[in-house]
């Protein structure tokens, strides 16, 4: 067996010298991994008998379509088709049917990718699977799990990767790394890396590509010493590592901030003949363009021309604008691109756009508007996002006049404002406390010929709420909606919640009753914080019909909810109403939380039904472990004078004997001295010690002296003999 047979099996072959072969990888310190639940009716099996080494005479994992292919009529009549799904009928998918047989390999490609929504790209590639006497051509496969390698779609990637190798198609290895890097988007490392095994049992040899998409994981989920391991593996085994693989490796040593390192790697590629590019000292600049090391990027960039022969060049210069801009280093930004101009090279706008974006952040308006005037004097005319960077500039450092003036002068020199621009406007309008201002420019907005969209009127929403104009909130959210956007459930509970604090409840029932009507992404939260109002306001009665209308909205209460509920019933004395509201949250299959915990126990010991309570206790730790239950009873007890019935719990708590126990039979004790009981402390700090729980020394020191008072000198003395027998002494004693 020659090197090139034995690449990929070297690389698995295990510690006593075989090779692996049951279901897991176990790989440069990983766990074993295990197979993923639910996998189970289809094995990894698949890919050892179904996989075809079919003659091709093109790379069919790498597919570049032109624009004409893009825009091809049978492509856009299926994309449509695609977008009209929520109404299919039988005709729809029929004609859908006709034209995907219609359809060229490559046609089917652009499809896919003409998807806004990658899952309906795979929802579409399942269902022209399943069509009789279609199958999807080679490139097709490749194409889908190219998509989802840039999403965190890794199952179904998995599952395109199980159906090429039923249906006989090559996986070649970069079929494999697509899966590789889905993984790595999901977070999900040791399936990414047990892709290697899936390889092994499927006969695919080990490549330069996937080693370098390997080690690329590891560097992005920052196990780098795993991927410098990896790098050396795979060098004993005959795989000559490339430029892509040392970049690898350099970025993953500036994550760490061992930059050190990595310059020492690019000094080292040269001796084993891979000459460093320009990615090698980018990646190294942009770190320390990160830190702010100007001095350091001249360095790298002169030995980048001296050692490399590699001359800074447009993109050079247009990498380290954009990166320090992007790092708040606008003044230093500012000086390469003088630099680069002076050097012959022309910055385009996007260049100079990210300067001034920098300087708007930091509030530096005068800088900002020097570098806008210099584009203008250049004939490098700034286009809306630069004039918008500068309006919201204005809009933080509170200058809104000044902001409204740019709006002109952009109008001036042949620049629309778009929507971004005016929504930064009313953005900064709200943010200043003229939300009535942004109001009126989002209702002429028709005349200024612009459109609003659901940030502008998410901005003024937000605006009126904070400076309690709720009315006009609620109206701002109305047309909102009349006009297509929704407003989303975090939106509408900041309304209700502002509605119910100031005490219109019906207002807010009613505006919730027009989300719901209306469309909108309603949630439980929603329900909760009206149900919540209503119980401030003691009006219970709405709050119980609110609690059934959610079930007929198909909104399910929470825990939360019921335990809203459940404490206002307590407060008013409708202790039974309370129970028979917890007993009906525990048949639901909801488990009472620690807020629920504290509201029964507040509630029960406030009406003095200790033994209600503990029965009701009783049911609830069953269904969710609270382990400071009774603590919490006996502590609340003690609030509220109950000292009688807080010492009969005691044996429950101690139980445990933990540090919280101590603190609870502390509190006791403190609280039976402050009665002027000291026999019954006296009583509570022996049942301490007993379970070897040291009682407070200050409060023993205080309880010893009111026994001594009271005549109870021997007790005092035996207290004292208890702390000297475990080597505490109290002040008294020193």
């Amino acid at each position: 067996m020659g090197v090139e047979d034995s690449r990929e099996l070297s690389l698995f072959a295990d510690n006593n010298g075989g090779y692996q072969r049951n279901r897991s990888l176990k790989f440069d310190g990983f766990d074993e991994i295990e197979e993923e639940e639910g996998d189970n009716c289809r094995t990894d099996d698949d890919f050892v008998v179904l996989n075809s080494y079919n003659e091709q005479t093109e790379d069919v994992w790498r597919i570049e379509l032109e624009e004409d292919e893009l825009r091809h009529p049978l492509v856009r009549e299926i994309c449509r088709l695609i977008q009209c799904r929520s109404a299919w009928n039988a005709k729809l998918e029929r004609d859908m049917r006709h034209l995907l047989r219609s359809l060229k390999p490559r046609q089917v490609c652009a499809v896919l990718l003409s998807q806004d929504d990658e899952r309906v790209a795979l929802q579409f590639f399942y269902w022209a699977d399943r069509q009789w006497r279609y199958r999807h051509n080679p490139i097709v496969y490749y194409a889908m799990l190219e998509i989802l390698s840039k999403t965190k779609l890794c199952q179904g990637a998995k599952r395109v990767l199980r159906l090429m190798a039923r249906r006989g198609i090559e996986c070649r290895p970069e079929a494999f790394g697509y899966l590789m890097v889905s993984y790595s988007r999901a977070g999900n490392l040791r399936n990414a890396m047990k892709v290697l095994t899936l390889m092994q049992k499927a006969g695919v040899e080990l490549n330069l590509g996937l080693c370098n998409t390997a080690i690329h994981v590891l560097v992005m989920a920052n196990k780098l010493e795993k991927a410098l391991r990896f790098f050396e593996r795979m060098q004993i085994v005959g795989i000559i590592p490339n430029v892509v693989t040392y970049n690898c490796l350099i970025k993953g040593y500036c994550n760490v901030n061992h930059v050190e390192n990595a310059l020492q790697l690019i000094s080292d590629m040269s001796s084993k003949n891979c000459s460093p590019d320009k990615v090698s000292y980018y990646t190294i600049m942009s770190f320390f363009c990160k830190e702010k090391q100007v001095k350091e990027v001249r360095d790298l960039m002169e030995k980048m021309v001296k050692e490399s022969n590699l001359f800074p060049d447009m993109v050079t210069y247009d990498t380290l604008i954009h990166i320090l801009s992007k790092h708040g280093h606008a003044d230093e930004a500012l000086e390469f691109l003088q630099e680069a101009e002076a050097r012959g090279f022309q910055i385009d706008k996007v260049g100079h756009s990210a300067i001034v974006h920098a300087y708007c952040k930091q509030g530096k308006m005068d800088e900002a508007k020097g570098i806008v005037s210099e584009m203008l004097s250049k004939g490098c005319n700034p286009d809306v996002v630069t004039y918008t960077a500068v309006v919201d500039g204005f809009c933080r450092v509170g200058k809104l006049e000044q902001a409204k003036k740019m709006l002109q002068h952009m109008y001036k020199h042949g620049c629309k404002p778009n929507t971004v621009s005016y929504t930064a406007l009313l953005t900064g309008l709200c943010r200043n406390g003229s939300s009535l201002q942004a109001r009126e420019m989002l209702t002429s907005s028709e005349e200024e010929f612009w459109t609003p969209n659901a940030i502008t009127y998410s901005a003024v929403m937000h605006g009126l709420r904070k400076e309690g104009k709720l009315s006009e909130a609620c109206d701002v959210v109305k047309e909102m909606i009349s006009k297509g956007f929704f407003p989303n459930p975090v939106e509408i509970n900041l309304i209700i919640e502002s509605l119910c604090q100031e005490g219109k409840m019906n207002d807010a029932k009613r505006f919730l009753e027009e989300c719901l009507n209306k469309g909108c992404a309603v949630n439980v939260v929603n329900f909760t914080t009206l149900i919540h109002g209503y119980c401030q306001k003691d009006n219970l009665e709405a709050a119980l019909s609110l609690l059934d209308d959610m079930y007929l909205s198909n909104k399910h209460p929470d825990a939360v909810t019921y335990t809203a509920i459940i404490d206002a019933l307590g407060k008013n004395g409708r202790i039974e109403e309370a129970t028979d509201l917890t007993m009906k949250m525990l048949k639901k299959g909801l488990l009472p939380t620690p807020v629920t915990y504290r509201t029964v126990i507040h509630r029960y010991c406030q009406m003095g039904k200790v033994e209600d309570l503990l029965k009701l206790l009783e049911k609830m730790l069953s269904r969710q472990n609270c382990k400071t239950a009774y603590n919490q009873v006996i502590e609340k007890l003690c609030s509220f004078g109950s000292l009688q019935e807080a010492d009969k719990l005691l044996s429950r708590v101690l139980k445990t004997a933990s540090r919280n126990d101590a603190n609870t039979c502390n509190m006791l004790l403190e609280s039976y001295l402050s009665k002027g009981m000291p026999l019954s402390a006296y009583k509570v700090a022996c049942r301490m010690f007993n379970r070897n729980l040291i009682p407070n020394l200050k409060l023993s020191d205080k309880l010893s002296k009111r026994l001594m008072s009271e005549g109870k000198s021997a007790e005092a003395d035996n207290l004292m003999l208890r702390f000297v027998e475990r080597g505490h002494l109290s002040p008294q004693c020193e």
